[in-house]
């Protein structure tokens, strides 16, 4: 069998913790913060751990896991 490869966007965008979770950047950061309110904008802040359901299709694409 061949080596699997890992998807190029999936090491960009994401990180694995010290528990084997999925770490990512949180979505609505880019542009039109003006409509947002102040708690929107702080709580989007830095990263998230992903929820279990998401990152079991994100494990899919790294078949040997972030190095």
């Amino acid at each position: 069998m061949p080596k699997l490869k890992t998807k190029s966007g999936v090491k960009k965008r994401f990180k694995l913790t010290a528990s084997g979770k999925l770490k990512a950047g949180v979505a609505g950061k880019r542009h039109r913060l003006i409509s947002h309110n102040s708690k929107y904008i702080r709580q989007n802040r830095g990263t998230k751990v992903m929820s279990d359901s998401d990152a079991k299709i994100i494990r899919n694409f790294i078949p040997y896991g972030l190095s």
